[in-house]
Formats: structure tokens, C-alpha cells, sequence
């Protein structure tokens, strides 16, 4: 469906968009007030801006956004690297209302390295940009307590907040603490140890958080080796308790190939509202950090416009510089010094398979989540979606599907279910005996039906549904609309029809058939409601056969009519039963004289 657009000040635009340069940068829109509405990034600004001003859209909320131009300005930048940085800083700073929304970080956890003499080590949640390093964020707060117990441990860090200027330590301002008298502290304060020696355990520290694990354990073995040939026992031993410990930290981490190194993983995951972009970062065969972005949709934006803005945020949050970058899907855009592949087989291939694994696992979870605090929410986003993939007007709350079944053109029988909110409500479950129409004539059977259903649904004063499916093709849905159109509810209620071979999904008047994405919300739907009416009316058939079968049996004895043999089967349930009985039991139920007549035919 295409949505047109309506601007009035539209030449004002198109007179902005005509001395647009063609280089790259990014545009910004605003509304009548002065606010900017939506910011984007061009690798060639006219030919994109214009792209807006096209007399139709695909998509709703594009149309809206135009609408409410008011004014265009853009900013030239050196290369297309630049303008994704410049567009993924302003639309944080003014947050516009027609761009996707960046979840805020501030829930994970970090760990920094303060800019100060004698640097402490410590977890926040605040990114304060004084000189600091900071290194995350993490997912796991737990991984976050056991780096930090370990640096404690093994690095003997501070934990005081004093200014430990070379004149404050001096002067001898402050007092050792009972840190350093438990012996977790090594007293900077009073001078007891070095900066620089201080600042070797700090080195080792930003190495571990880079991932560089290896080659610190590699340093400790040096260390503790050297001071071994010494016979400086004491201190390897002390050295050997941190190589130990950086020993099991490293065993913890994935361990993916030792030929990959300095490569940044990405894939992503969507649902209608949301993106998750999952990251890993691989440091010399490991993976030792990952991080999933949720990224919240506004304009319809494709996969690759997603992506793009979720490797920018990742990479400026985490001060990434990794040359390789590994994604699923091919990007249209260049970032200095950076080579994206698509991997098709191998250990990266694995890799990406595995962030794709995450990102999936992230959005189930927060599915699982908003079910757990709204169980309707999940019934209001499928019906929403099967709203919007049929067209519909409204959510369909009320669904029903018919379906028709016979042997060979006899004891033919139809089915209607009904499902509300998106599940089967069995109670108004109906069967239906075909009456009119004499053969195996499936679309005058399917009329006969539908009209039998809603002209008694109109009569009773009942609700109708907003949605009715026909299992079959075009020649069972013509039917339907058919009777519809007899009790004047054409174009009041939608109706689909569903055939069985592709799945393909068909529409009133329309010859060409839509095809529904196989993994989508909406065919399952529709395939649940077929295969139960299939369902439904096939009992309805089979035992239609069985009763039959048993009554032309006992009523095909001279003698014995529909009443005598309703009674039989009333007491004794089947004809096997029947078969077995004495005659005495077979007086008692329909009389001497008929109880014979049953008898001598059973045991002749």
C-alpha cells in the first residue's frame, strides 16, 4: 500500500533540495516550531534528501515525517565514516522524533580506571569524560565483582578516595588505613610503594580488561622465573598466586581459534518495534566481551540502516579499534581502516553464528519479560501484526474459519472454529450437515455454510467476527464473499482464503495470491485456525460414518425401524454389544416380540 504525501510548503523544499551538494554529510528536518524532527547521513546528500520528496511512500510514518517539514539544513563532511559519526552524536543529543531511540546504557555496569595518581579501580554506571578509562559495558554484574575481587586481591589496589599528589604523600597528610594493616593495601598514602610500581599492576589490569590475558600471564611467568634463578622465593611465591589466578580467569573465557585476533562480531535480531544488535569482541582466539543494543524502531528502517547505527554506538561506547568487523548481511557503507566480511565457513563463521545465537536469545527474553508483566501484550502484538501483514482495519479479535469435508461425495459435513484473542474458544465450535446441495460440490457447500452461519449470528443479534478464513483456494473463497454479499456484509467483515498446496493467501476479487513470510506470526495463525477446523470437521465426518454404518446395520433386520434401534444403542452402547446379549436382556429393553426377531438374526 502506498501512502501519499502532503506538504504544503513543498516548493519551498524542493528549491532547498535542488542546490543540495553531491557529497557526503548529514541533513536535518525540521518542524513549523523550529525542532528538529529527524536527522540522517547521506554518502550523497541531494540524491538522498530528494529521495523524500517522491509523490508516494511505502510506508505510513514516512509520510508523516514529511508532512511536517518545514525546513532543511545539512552539514558537508569529509568521508562517509564521518557522517555516521556526526549523525549517531546529534540524534543522542537532540533525540528526535522520527529517529530510532538508542537505549541508554546507564543500567550496565563499567569498570574504570580513574585519571589520578595512584589510580583506583572501581565499577559505576556513569561514563564521566575526565581522562578515565573505562572498560565494558558488562551484561554480567557478576563478571564485574569477580575481575574486580581479583585485581583487589592480587594488585593490593587502593580504595580510598585521597588526592595522592608526590606534596601530599610528602608532607605525610594521611595515615595508612586498616586496608594495608589486613594487608589488602600497599599504603601509596604514606608512600610505602612506588607510582611506578604501582602502576605496573595497573598496566596489567588495563591489559587483562583489553583481553590481552595472555600476554600478562606470559610477563607474571618472566617475573616469577627471574626472581626463582634469585632464590627470592617469597616473591614468586606471591607472583605465582596472580599467575594462577589470570591462569582460571582465561580458562573461563570462549575460547574460539588462536589464528583469529582483534575482531568485532555483529549480527542482528528484530521484532516490529525493536532491534538487538548482539556484539563479541575476539582478542587472540577468545572472545572476552559481549553486549547486545536495543534499538528502537520509528521510520520502518531496514536491517542495514539498523545495523550500521548499532556497530557506530558499540564501537564509540566500547573504544573498539578493530580492523576486521564480521556482520550477516552486506553494508553499503565504508569506515576508515575497517574491512566488513560475511563469513561462509570456518571458525568466524561459527563466531557469527554465535552472536546471532545471543542476539535471538535477548529478544525472547524481553518477549518472556513484558509477557510476565502484561500477559495480554503478547495477544495484542499478534494481533497487531496480523493486522498489518492482511491489511485490516482493525485487530482481528474474532476470527473464524470454515472448512468442508466428505467422502466421496457423501455424508458431506462442514466445520466453522472460532478463535478470540489469537486462541481457540472451542465452546463456539459449530458443526454443520450440508443440506442444498447433492454431490461433492465444494464452493456450493461453502456458500451454504457461510450463509447458514451469519444469517443466524444476524437473526440471534450476535457479534460478528472481524476476520473470516475459507480453507481453499479462489473458487471456495468467491463462494463465501458470495454469500456474504446475500446478507449485505460484503466489505463489512474481511475474509481470506488459504490454499493448502504454497500457503499462499488469497483476497476477494484479487487473482494474484500474497505469500506470507514463512516464520511469521501472522501464517501461523492462519495455519492454526486451518488445521483445527480440518480437524474439527473431520471427527464430525468420521463419526458421522461410524453412526451411519452401525444404523443401516440393525435397521437393515425386517422389523427393526430407527426408534428400536436408537433404543439398542441407548442401553447397549454398540452393535458388538448387542450381538453378545441374552434374549431375556434384549425383552427388557425393546420388547418380546422385536427382542426376537433381534435374537434369531444375531444367532442364526
Amino acid at each position: 500500500m502506498k501512502y501519499h504525501t502532503q506538504n504544503s510548503n513543498i516548493e519551498h523544499l524542493k528549491s532547498l533540495v535542488a542546490v543540495l551538494p553531491d557529497k557526503p554529510g548529514i541533513y536535518q528536518y525540521f518542524d513549523n516550531t523550529g525542532t528538529i524532527i529527524y536527522i540522517g547521513k547521506a554518502k550523497n546528500l541531494k540524491k538522498r534528501v530528494s529521495s523524500y520528496f517522491a509523490k508516494n511512500h511505502e510506508h505510513r510514518k514516512t509520510a508523516l515525517l514529511v508532512r511536517n517539514i518545514a525546513d532543511i539544513r545539512h552539514m558537508v563532511v569529509e568521508s562517509e565514516q564521518d557522517a555516521l559519526l556526526l549523525e549517531n552524536n546529534l540524534i543522542k543529543k537532540y533525540q528526535p522524533r522520527y529517529n530510532i531511540q538508542l537505549k541508554d546504557d546507564k543500567s550496565f555496569p563499567w569498570i574504570c580506571i580513574k585519571n589520578e595518581p595512584f589510580p583506583r579501580v572501581f565499577q559505576t554506571r556513569n561514563l564521566i569524560r575526565d581522562g578515565s578509562k573505562y572498560f565494558g559495558p558488562y551484561t554480567s554484574i557478576y563478571t564485574v565483582r569477580t575481575l574486580l575481587e581479583l585485581f583487589r586481591t592480587e594488585y593490593k589496589l587502593r580504595t580510598c578516595n585521597y588526592y595522592l599528589s608526590e606534596e601530599n604523600i610528602q608532607n605525610r597528610k594521611y595515615k595508612a588505613c586498616l586496608e594495608y594493616h589486613i594487608g589488602n593495601c600497599t599504603a601509596p598514602c604514606e608512600g610505602y610503594i612506588s607510582s611506578e610500581k604501582y602502576d605496573e599492576g595497573i598496566s596489567d589490569i588495563q591489559n587483562i580488561l583489553k583481553g590481552n590475558v595472555s600476554g600478562v600471564i606470559k610477563h607474571l611467568k618472566d617475573v616469577m622465573t627471574k626472581m626463582a634463578e634469585n632464590m627470592d622465593f617469597e616473591e614468586a611465591a606471591k607472583v605465582k598466586l596472580k599467575y594462577d589466578s589470570l591462569q582460571r580467569f582465561q580458562s573461563r573465557s570462549t575460547i574460539v581459534s588462536p589464528t583469529i585476533t582483534d575482531v568485532d562480531v555483529f549480527s542482528i535480531e528484530e521484532d516490529e518495534k525493536f532491534a538487538f544488535i548482539n556484539y563479541l569482541k575476539v582478542i587472540k582466539g577468545a572472545i572476552i566481551q559481549t553486549f547486545t543494543l536495543e534499538i528502537k524502531k520509528v521510520l520502518n528502517e531496514t536491517p542495514e540502516e539498523l545495523l550500521l547505527t548499532g556497530i557506530v554506538e558499540i564501537r564509540q561506547r566500547i573504544f573498539s579499534n578493530a580492523k576486521e568487523i564480521l556482520v550477516p548481511i552486506k553494508l553499503d557503507y565504508e569506515l576508515e581502516n575497517v574491512v566488513f566480511r560475511i563469513p561462509q565457513k570456518g571458525d568466524k563463521k561459527q563466531l557469527l553464528e554465535l552472536s546471532q545465537r545471543n542476539a535471538k536469545y535477548f529478544r525472547l527474553e524481553k518477549e518472556k519479560q513484558l509477557v510476565l508483566k502484561n500477559p495480554k501484550i503478547k495477544e495484542e502484538q499478534l494481533l497487531s501484526t496480523i493486522k498489518k501483514d492482511l491489511q485490516l482495519t482493525e485487530n482481528p479479535v474474532h476470527i473464524e474459519c470454515f472448512d468442508n469435508s466428505n467422502l466421496q461425495g457423501t455424508q458431506a459435513v462442514a466445520a466453522c472454529v472460532v478463535f478470540k484473542n489469537g486462541k481457540p474458544a472451542p465452546k463456539e465450535y459449530r458443526h454443520f450437515n450440508i443440506k442444498t446441495v447433492e454431490g461433492p460440490n465444494d464452493f456450493a457447500s461453502m456458500e451454504e455454510v457461510v450463509y447458514r452461519r451469519y444469517s443466524r449470528l444476524l437473526e440471534e443479534e450476535k457479534p460478528l467476527p472481524q476476520l473470516i478464513v475459507i480453507d481453499g483456494g479462489k473458487g471456495q473463497l468467491s463462494s463465501a464473499v458470495s454469500a456474504l454479499e446475500k446478507l449485505n456484509l460484503r466489505g463489512k467483515i474481511a475474509i481470506i482464503g488459504i490454499a493448502k498446496k504454497l500457503e499462499e493467501i488469497y483476497f476477494p476479487g484479487d487473482s494474484v495470491p500474497v505469500y506470507i513470510n514463512k516464520s511469521s506470526q501472522s501464517l501461523r495463525l492462519i495455519q492454526h485456525l486451518r488445521d483445527e477446523a480440518h480437524r474439527f470437521g473431520i471427527s464430525f465426518h468420521r463419526d458421522k460414518r461410524s453412526k451411519s454404518f452401525i444404523k443401516s446395520e440393525l435397521t437393515s433386520i425386517k422389523g427393526i425401524g430407527d426408534q428400536t434401534t436408537e433404543k439398542l444403542l441407548k442401553d447397549f452402547k454398540s452393535v458388538k454389544s448387542i450381538k453378545i446379549q441374552t434374549l431375556e436382556a434384549l425383552t427388557e429393553s425393546i420388547g418380546q416380540a422385536k427382542a426376537k426377531i433381534v435374537y434369531e438374526y444375531f444367532n442364526q
